[in-house]
């Protein structure tokens, strides 16, 4: 592991740490937002190249950074309304995405300066936050650790674990944006997925969830078998219009509470394919319906449309506002622990 100087933000000096495995694949962390800026792994051919969208610099993800490999929290995802009731107290939020509340509100996890700490094996960096009571408007002082592992086998582990004073509510997840071909300077529209999931959780134009769930059967949602992501990305569906592109929550057959296989993706031109397994009940996709080639990244490549995936492991959508889905919500005395692992491999076309 080296650690470097990645620049300062608000005073406090971020630093950068890059794991590297024994076959020299790669993954770099960084205090700010607990970001994954890079992650490299071998191809088909066995040349290492960049899996994840970044940037090359701190201040370029302060300025505008669309959640590329951040923590994101205390809640990922939405809560309608920005506003939420827990025993009988109504809590409201920072909005951030229109009237409701998106990744944790305007200062979510993504954009404060971590702690982190290499772990005893040396092949890990654990990352520390203590959100005080009221921080973007929720309830209790959480205190947070995020550990990252990258394993000779070349598989990301992230596990999470939070601690509350007070009851509140957590969902926890990574945003990184994946492209198993060219690092995002192409599209990932040819990226075969494949979703464990029989059911997701429709959504009205502004990505709340409807409180329903439903099948996947007979809609573009259905990746049970794999699917190429651009043979149904353009389907005349409501959901799909309103986010340009896959930004969905899929119900996964595990259920949630044992780390299990979730999606695959794979790559045709690079080889490369990437397994995602995790202990979460849900996994939102999203094929970066937003991004247009203004971001400039890693390598001085310009990021467009479709040209990362997020496979983002959670609980579901707005789930403080439906009793009907898993809970999120945190008390005293209790712990959050989640595991999500990222398994990067290659295979041939046969």
């Amino acid at each position: 592991m080296t650690i470097a100087n990645f620049g300062a933000h608000g005073g406090q000096p971020v630093r950068l740490f890059t794991l590297t495995n024994e076959s020299g694949a790669q993954v770099q962390v960084t205090e700010y937002g607990g970001i994954v800026v890079r992650i490299r792994v071998p191809d088909r051919e066995g040349r290492l190249g960049d899996v994840a969208l970044g940037f090359d610099s701190l201040d370029a993800y302060v300025a505008a950074n669309p959640f590329f490999g951040t923590i994101t929290g205390r809640y990922a995802n939405r809560i309608a309304g920005a506003r939420f009731e827990l025993d009988g107290v109504a809590y409201g939020l920072a909005r951030n995405n229109g009237a409701h509340s998106l990744h944790g509100g305007v200062r979510g996890f993504d954009k404060v300066v971590w702690r982190g700490e290499p772990t005893d094996t040396g092949d890990g960096v654990a990352f520390t936050y203590i959100s005080p009571d009221g921080e973007e408007g929720y309830p209790g002082t959480l205190t947070t650790t995020v550990t990252y592992t990258w394993s000779d086998a070349n598989e990301l582990r992230i596990d999470y674990r939070a601690e509350t004073d007070r009851a509140t509510v957590v969902n926890l997840t990574n945003h990184s944006y994946f492209n198993l071909a060219d690092g995002g300077a192409g599209s990932v529209l040819d990226h075969e997925v494949t979703i464990h999931a029989e059911r997701y959780t429709p959504a009205d134009d502004e990505a709340i969830p409807t409180g329903e769930i439903a099948s996947v059967e007979k809609t573009p949602f259905d990746f049970r078998h794999p699917r190429t992501l651009g043979e149904r990305i353009d389907a005349e569906h409501p959901q799909m219009r309103a986010s340009r592109g896959y930004d969905v929550n899929y119900v996964l057959d595990g259920g949630g509470g044992a780390l299990t296989l979730a999606a695959t993706v794979f790559a045709p031109k690079s080889g490369r394919a990437m397994d995602v397994l995790t202990d979460q009940p849900g996994v939102q996709l999203y094929t970066g319906n937003h991004l247009d080639g203004s971001l400039v990244g890693i390598g001085g490549i310009a990021y467009p449309k479709h040209s990362g995936l997020c496979l983002e492991t959670q609980h579901f959508p707005n789930s403080p506002n439906e009793p009907s889905f898993p809970s999120t919500v945190l008390r005293p005395g209790q712990v959050y622990e989640t595991t999500t692992v990222y398994r990067f491999r290659t295979h041939s076309l046969d």
